[in-house]
C-alpha cells in the first residue's frame, strides 16, 4: 500500500519522535508560524521572518479577498518554507493523511469495519463488513453518513477525513449518524472501535511450482517481522520447499522493522549503520541465528523498491548470500524522523542516512547491486518470479 507522496518524495522511513523539547528545538520555523505570525505586536528582533510578517499584514489589512483560515494559512506557510528547503523527502502531512499513514505502519488501527463509498450526488455511504461492531450495531448496506462524532460531512470533506474521524484507540466507541435508505429519520449509533488488521503480507505457493512458496512484503510496518514469520512457516506447511521474497513496489517503512525482517534469514554481525545530524553512526545487529538462517531464498525487487525494503533486499543480499532479482531499486538511503504538531498534523524532516557495512557509497543514484538484470516489462510481471526461482539454491 503507497502513501499518498509523489514519486519523488514518497516513503520516507519513519521514525517517530514525541518529546516536545525536540519538536521545538527542529521545527522553529513551524512553531513561529504556528503563533508569532498572526500577532501584529511584538518586538521584530524576537521574530525570525520580518518580512514574512510585512507581506502578511499587508495582505490581512489591503488584500480585497479575505483571508482564509488559519489553519489554511499556515499550511500554505509551511509548504512554502519546504519548498524553499528543497528536500524531496522533507514533507508535511496534514491531521487526516498522517493518522492513516501511522495506521499503515503500525498494521492495525481501531475502526467499526465498514467500507466508504460516494455516490454521484456526492453523498457518502457506508457499508458493513461481515462480523463488525457497525454490522453489530445496526448499520445496513447503503446506509447514508451524515455525521462522525463533531464532523458533520459535506460534499467536499474527503474520503480520509472520514477514515480518519472514524478511527482510533480499540475500545473507545465513536458516534456516528445515518440515514437507512428510503427513511428521512436520522439514526444516531455509538458503536465501540474494535482492532483491524492491516496485514503487511500476503503469500501463496507459486502457480508454476507448488515447492515455491511467495512472499509478498508489500509495505515494512511493526507487524511485518511477525507476519513474514508467519508467512514462511505457513508456506512450509504447504509443502513450500524454497521461497520467493517479493519486494516489488514496497517503499518502505519502519527501519527497525526492517532489520527485524532481515535479521530472520541472517546470521550473527552488524548488518546496518545508520547516522542522524550531530551524532555518532549506530550500528544494527543480528545478535543471533534467524530462524530461517540458511532456508532457500531469493528477492525480487524493482524501481519502487525503495528504503527499508531496500535495506532488507541489501542485507539479504551482502550477509546472507541471497539472491536479488528485478530492475534498478529506487535509491533511497536517507531516514526521515516524523514530529507531531499541535493539531496532529506531522513533519517528516530528513535527519539521517543508513549504509550497509563496509560500503558508505551512496545508492540515491545507482539502486542495489542486482545478480539477475531485467527489463521493466519482466520485473513488473510474474516473469520476474519464475525467473527468479531458477536462482533458488540447489535447484
Amino acid at each position: 500500500m503507497k502513501f499518498p507522496f509523489s514519486k519523488t518524495a514518497q516513503f520516507p522511513e519513519f521514525r517517530r519522535l514525541l518529546p516536545s523539547a525536540i519538536l521545538v528545538g527542529l521545527l522553529v520555523g513551524v512553531s513561529f508560524f504556528a503563533g508569532y505570525l498572526f500577532r501584529e505586536a511584538g518586538s521584530t528582533e524576537f521574530f525570525q521572518f520580518p518580512i514574512a510578517r510585512e507581506a502578511f499584514l499587508l495582505l490581512r489589512d489591503r488584500g480585497l479577498k479575505a483571508l482564509p483560515g488559519q489553519a489554511e494559512m499556515e499550511y500554505g506557510m509551511i509548504r512554502g518554507m519546504l519548498q524553499a528547503y528543497d528536500d524531496p523527502y522533507t514533507i508535511f502531512v496534514e491531521p487526516p493523511q498522517a493518522e492513516l499513514q501511522l495506521d499503515q505502519l503500525q498494521g492495525k488501527f481501531g475502526g467499526i469495519g465498514i467500507r466508504i463509498e460516494k455516490d454521484s450526488a456526492g453523498d457518502v455511504l457506508i457499508y458493513p463488513l461481515p462480523g463488525s461492531p457497525a454490522l453489530a450495531a445496526g448499520v445496513r448496506d447503503g446506509d447514508r453518513l451524515l455525521k462522525v462524532d463533531q464532523l458533520r460531512i459535506a460534499p467536499e470533506t474527503t474520503t480520509d477525513e472520514i477514515q480518519a474521524a472514524i478511527r482510533g484507540p480499540v475500545g473507545k466507541p465513536v458516534t456516528i449518524t445515518i440515514k437507512h435508505q428510503n427513511i428521512d429519520d436520522e439514526i444516531l449509533l455509538r458503536i465501540e472501535r474494535m482492532e483491524v488488521p492491516l496485514p503487511s503480507v500476503t503469500y501463496n505457493l507459486a502457480s508454476f511450482d507448488p515447492s515455491i512458496g511467495v512472499v509478498q512484503l508489500n509495505i515494512v510496518a511493526e507487524t511485518s517481522p511477525e507476519e513474514v514469520s508467519d508467512a514462511v512457516d505457513q508456506l512450509r506447511s504447504q509443502g513450500a520447499t524454497g521461497f520467493i521474497l517479493d519486494l516489488r513496489n514496497n517503499g518502505g517503512g519502519l527501519v527497525e522493522a526492517g532489520v527485524e525482517v532481515a535479521r530472520l534469514f541472517l546470521q550473527p554481525g552488524v548488518i546496518l549503520v545508520e547516522q542522524f545530524k550531530g551524532q555518532s553512526p549506530v550500528e544494527f545487529k543480528v545478535e543471533n541465528t534467524g530462524q530461517f538462517y540458511g532456508l532457500p531464498l531469493v528477492a525480487v525487487v524493482n524501481q519502487n523498491t525503495a528504503s527499508a525494503a531496500e535495506i532488507i533486499a541489501g542485507a539479504l543480499r551482502k550477509f546472507g548470500s541471497v539472491k536479488l532479482v528485478g530492475n534498478k531499486t529506487f535509491g533511497k538511503d536517507s531516514v526521515q524522523l516524523v514530529f507531531d504538531l499541535q493539531d496532529s498534523s506531522s513533519l517528516h524532516v530528513t535527519a539521517g542516512r543508513w549504509w550497509l557495512p563496509g560500503d558508505q557509497t551512496s545508492i540515491n543514484a545507482k539502486g542495489l547491486p542486482l545478480d539477475l538484470v531485467l527489463s521493466d516489462d519482466e520485473a513488473n510481471s510474474a516473469a520476474a518470479l519464475e525467473k527468479a526461482a531458477r536462482l533458488l539454491p540447489g535447484r
